[in-house]
């Protein structure tokens, strides 16, 4: 699978213009920019930056969020967005449980019930919707915390509905193999990184990959073998480490563990 870039790996180092760039002269073929991104450098000029650089926009992030007051405006300009820059899916991180709320399958419910508002809008704007489960520890973030979970919603919402594996998020669940092979069709994004033994921030201290303790190959062989033949994705969140870093040494530290640990 080639590389792409996912522009949090860098955002603090970085604007999305010399992101595209830094992209191009690494020899990265993909990006995946976070919508503050794009609104800053503006929708129409990321995606003739894209264009004249030769870069795939490998996916949108993000929308989701569905707790919030104008989740439904916010999620249809996130679709729009999506379809201008020729993105293959909006990653929907999907929002939490309301401060003080205990009922996690009412919020699970809510969330299915969203998507479900919005879907007919993806489906006419061609823009498939990733859910991306994040590990139970963020579950203030998002309410779909495994595989089984967000494909369980592909299976009641239907055709346009899919799922971005994220490994720092699903590399623990022992159900993982299987669920992966379930997703045949419906892995819309597979996103790298690596969990480190001493994980200092349980969101904003991810590892390299080759750094941690996950078995990328493995899990690369479970998602081929699913179907699945886009870019792998590198997200890495790193307040303590990579993103005080020259972020030309972590372009070319992604292309160089993307080559020899995934």
């Amino acid at each position: 699978m080639d590389l792409s870039l996912n522009t949090a790996t860098v955002r603090k180092q970085w604007n999305l213009a010399q992101m595209i760039d830094g992209c191009a002269r690494h020899g990265i073929r993909g990006i995946s920019p976070w919508r503050d991104q794009v609104a800053a450098l503006g929708l129409r000029k990321t995606g003739a930056l894209n264009k004249e650089h030769g870069l795939t926009v490998t996916g949108l992030c993000r929308g989701g969020f569905f707790a919030e007051k104008n989740w439904k405006d916010d999620n249809l300009r996130a679709i729009e967005e999506a379809h201008v820059l020729g993105a293959p899916a909006l990653i929907l991180v999907v929002g939490g449980m309301a401060p003080g709320a205990r009922d996690l399958s009412s919020c699970r419910k809510q969330i299915q019930d969203c998507i479900a508002e919005i879907l007919p809008e993806a489906r006419k704007a061609g823009v498939p919707l990733a859910i991306e489960p994040l590990h139970p520890m963020q579950v203030t973030r998002a309410a779909v915390n495994t595989l089984e979970q967000a494909l369980d919603l592909c299976d009641a919402l239907g055709e346009g509905v899919g799922v971005a594996v994220d490994v720092y998020h699903v590399w623990w669940d022992p159900k993982l193999a299987g669920q992966i092979a379930r997703g045949r069709g419906r892995i819309l994004g597979y996103h790298i990184c690596d969990w480190l033994p001493a994980t200092r921030d349980l969101f904003n201290d991810r590892g390299m990959m080759g750094d941690g303790v996950i078995d990328l190959p493995l899990i690369r062989s479970w998602v081929e073998a699913a179907g699945y033949q886009g870019f792998q994705e590198v997200e890495i969140f790193s307040e303590l480490d990579w993103w005080r870093r020259d972020p030309d040494e972590v372009l070319r530290t992604c292309k160089d563990r993307h080559e020899r640990c995934c």
